[in-house]
């Protein structure tokens, strides 16, 4: 607001330094935070890579992060920044920053939301260094940057308004995550493990409604397969839908209603739909390139680059020429083709090849294997499975609305545009 103070960032807390390489990352171990954690105000663990307890040590020497510290990127993907939570073990990534602020004069997620707030954020470019590769924030310079700092009272409520949206934000995902959890242990007990069949060919009780049971052989054939159940290349499931990029130089291709899929775009861990883009297209980009739009329900696969990365499409939309569009066929359905794919996105990455970028390709897929249930146990998989992809869409779809209330109320709150009692109404 306008009669808050400004002090500087220094004034505030310690602002610490990151590492300036990147160690060997292992399989298990403290967590190594690279910058491509950092997702709009929040951390994304969901593709973590770990350090040995010896270099967890030397990558410490500087600082180890704590619970409600920010940390921030100061090159690249300028402007990034979030709160290290409670139990996370973890080291900086190159490129990060760190600000230990002193709850006494500032409250952590205060200085978070004032941070990522939009007036902020323009403050930190027109402070940025263009290289001539990267830009960069001169991290020096930093703890000289000024900074608001209304009384703690204010920064409580600002923090509780603000936090109650970002904590049903954060219990939404989590939820998400053990409704995708469940969604994916039914389809490995089924089609991998088949867990059923065993039982069955085993005499053990029944786990399933009896018609769902009734649906599964009773033993394993020669191959050690499902009886009857056959061996397929695993592109045999689904249509391959090759995906495009309008002309960049034509305007009337861009900004239009269309939703464009790319990389960028991939929901994060335990939200699996995709519902809004970046970028949109027109119907005269469309029309005129080799985008294709796809149905609800379509998963989206990045095939080049970034290989494996999934999503599966909330409303229609189209995507770039580095992803494919998979659709199921032959009574394959929707949640079977997107769990399939995930659990086959490993091996996917492990053929992917190229002389500049990995890439998988329409033969990638065909030179993987997987079983062809009966058309009935594929109706009913996806009967089963579809009451858990509902309410995972439906809780992103409430996310999206709390994060575009939190991302209205934040500036205004942050620039004095709204009173406290004003957006406590809203």
């Amino acid at each position: 607001m306008d009669e808050w103070p400004t002090v500087t960032v220094a004034d505030l807390g310690e602002v610490f330094d990151g590492p300036h390489a990147t160690p060997k990352t292992v399989d298990e171990g403290p967590i190594f935070l690279g910058i491509g954690a950092l997702k709009s105000g929040r951390l994304d663990l969901g593709e973590t890579r770990h350090v040995t307890a010896e270099d967890f040590k030397k990558w410490t020497r500087r600082v180890e992060p704590r619970p409600g510290d920010i940390v921030f990127s100061y090159e690249t993907r300028l402007g990034e920044a979030a709160i290290i939570p409670e139990g996370l073990r973890c080291c900086l990534g190159r490129r990060m920053g760190l600000v230990r602020v002193d709850p006494a004069k500032i409250h952590p997620r205060f200085f978070l939301y004032n941070y990522i707030a939009p007036h902020y954020q323009e403050f930190l470019r027109s402070r940025t260094v263009h290289g001539a590769t990267v830009d960069r924030i001169l991290l020096k310079e930093f703890p000289s940057f000024p900074f608001p700092c209304p009384p703690l009272e204010d920064q409580e409520k600002v923090v509780s308004l603000l936090g109650a949206l970002d904590d049903k934000i954060e219990l939404n995902r989590k939820t998400n995550e053990t409704l995708e959890a469940l969604a994916r242990a039914i389809f490995k007990d089924w089609f991998v493990d088949f867990g059923p069949t065993r039982a069955r060919a085993e005499g053990r009780a029944p786990y399933l409604a009896p018609a769902l049971w009734d649906l599964f052989p009773g033993r394993l054939d020669a191959e050690g397969k499902p009886e009857g159940w056959d061996i397929k290349p695993f592109s045999d499931l689904f249509t391959i839908i090759g995906g495009g990029t309008p002309k960049k130089s034509v305007a009337e291709y861009w900004n239009g209603d269309i939703l464009w899929f790319s990389v960028v775009d991939a929901p994060p861990t335990g939200e699996i739909y995709v519902v809004d883009t970046a970028t949109r297209i027109t119907e005269k980009g469309l029309d005129e390139s080799s985008a294709r739009l796809v149905r609800a329900g379509t998963t989206i696969i990045s095939a080049r680059g970034t290989v494996g990365k999934l999503a599966m499409a909330r409303h229609a939309m189209t995507f770039n020429q580095s992803c494919y569009g998979l659709q199921g066929q032959d009574g394959v359905g929707d949640r079977f083709v997107y769990l399939s794919a995930q659990h086959m996105v490993g091996r996917l990455q492990a053929m992917a090849h190229g002389s500049v970028f990995s890439t998988i390709t329409r033969d990638t897929f065909a030179a993987l294997d997987f079983v062809r249930a009966s058309d009935a146990l594929f109706v009913a998989f996806e009967e089963t499975v579809e009451p858990l992809f509902e309410r995972i869409g439906a809780h992103v779809e409430e996310s999206r609305t709390l994060a575009q209330t939190r991302d209205l109320l934040l500036p205004k709150l942050m620039s004095g545009e709204i009173r406290l009692r004003d957006a406590e109404r809203m």
